[in-house]
């Protein structure tokens, strides 16, 4: 059972202890960063990370997600950014010959019904708006599509209609997913933007925006107000495209690509996560600090849709991308911060995990 807190409060609505029993009039999200379970497009790293003895190339996905399942353990829905094509066999080559700034990534079938089974009882929503989403082209990026749908897991930026999920309570919770690459609409296109999130605000009171952009790496921590740009890329201005979402009618945003924890702002009765970093990334990736540190967000909406409670549960990835909660919760530490440093006005407070507005008590 989680413990009983003071109340918290977000334009005088009261923060609730997320502790049963669960108000029906409201529902829990809980989303993750990047989701990639090991690449089958080039698995020769995998001989090198595996422990000795191992004969399989690569864990199975239920066993990499176990240590995780706790953090969604009250979770109505949990939405992670699917970081990859799902699916098998011969694929077009993404990447040029000697380059060293291009990943391709494919996981196995197997990893979209692990993702759906992840969750428990609470329903499951992928995000597919992303850079890598198209590493096995187009008919890659449209098994990943059928391959998630197959196994019960709601696929989100696959397109600009908001996918909608049902909830404990007969409502629905609208997604949308957008990046700044070719898979998923274009975040950078703020009209269009503000356009599709407000066509699902005017029909649903529930509104979440996945959001995949910015700079990415070590030095990519701080949140600017302009647009960032990695690999020669136009990475878009993270802090114009969540206000957008926000001003459109959009409660909750979730950012993640630079794979870092990046600030969270509390604006009203509004959250946007900036980046939630790497939730479970098994791979050939570099772990130094500060890219070994994640975070789940869980943010209870109420029927309105506005949030009325958000918590953190920290996260920390070993080598070869073993994922686990943190015992020494680091993320508090460094999300609280970067959201002083970057939104003094806006930046929520964490204290103990719990996301306190900077000037209210």
């Amino acid at each position: 059972m989680r413990r009983i807190v003071a109340p918290l409060f977000v334009r005088g609505l009261p923060f609730r202890s997320l502790a049963p029993p669960a108000d029906p009039a409201t529902v829990t999200v809980c989303a993750g960063g990047d989701v990639m379970l090991g690449s089958n497009l080039d698995t020769a790293w995998a001989l090198a990370a595996r422990p000795p003895g191992t004969r399989t190339l690569l864990p199975s996905p239920d066993t990499l997600l176990a240590p995780l399942r706790p953090l969604v353990a009250d979770a109505d829905v949990v939405l992670v950014n699917v970081e990859g094509a799902i699916g098998a066999g011969s694929a077009p080559r993404k990447c040029r010959a000697g380059s060293s700034m291009c990943y391709a990534f494919r996981q196995d079938p197997d990893v979209a019904a692990a993702l759906r089974r992840f969750a428990g009882r609470a329903q499951v929503a992928g995000n597919v708006a992303n850079n890598h989403a198209m590493d096995a082209g187009v008919v890659g990026f449209e098994q990943t599509v059928s391959h998630l749908r197959d196994a019960g897991v709601h696929v989100v930026g696959s397109d600009t209609l908001p996918t909608l999920v049902p909830l404990p309570d007969g409502d629905s919770l609208a997604l949308l997913g957008f990046s700044v690459f070719s898979a998923g609409p274009d975040a950078r296109d703020l009209e269009a933007l503000a356009r599709h999130v407000a066509r699902a605000a005017a029909a649903h009171a529930r509104v979440v925006v996945s959001l995949h952009l910015g700079a990415e790496g070590v030095g990519a921590q701080r949140t600017p107000n302009a647009t960032e740009r990695f690999a020669g890329e136009d990475r878009g201005n993270p802090v114009r495209i969540a206000h957008t979402a926000l001003d459109a009618g959009a409660h909750l945003v979730i950012g993640h690509g630079p794979h870092v924890l990046r600030a969270i702002e509390l604006r009203g009765d509004a959250l946007v996560s900036y980046s939630l970093g790497n939730l479970l990334t098994y791979g050939p990736f570099s772990r130094v600090p500060p890219l070994d540190r994640g975070a789940v967000l869980c943010a209870v909406l109420d029927a309105a849709g506005r949030v009325v409670m958000a918590d953190l549960r920290a996260t920390h990835q070993v080598r070869p991308g073993l994922a686990f909660p943190d015992p020494v919760q680091a993320a508090f530490r460094i999300i609280d911060s970067l959201s002083v440093l970057d939104f003094p006005a806006t930046g929520a407070r964490v204290s103990a995990g719990l996301l306190r507005h900077p000037t209210r008590h």
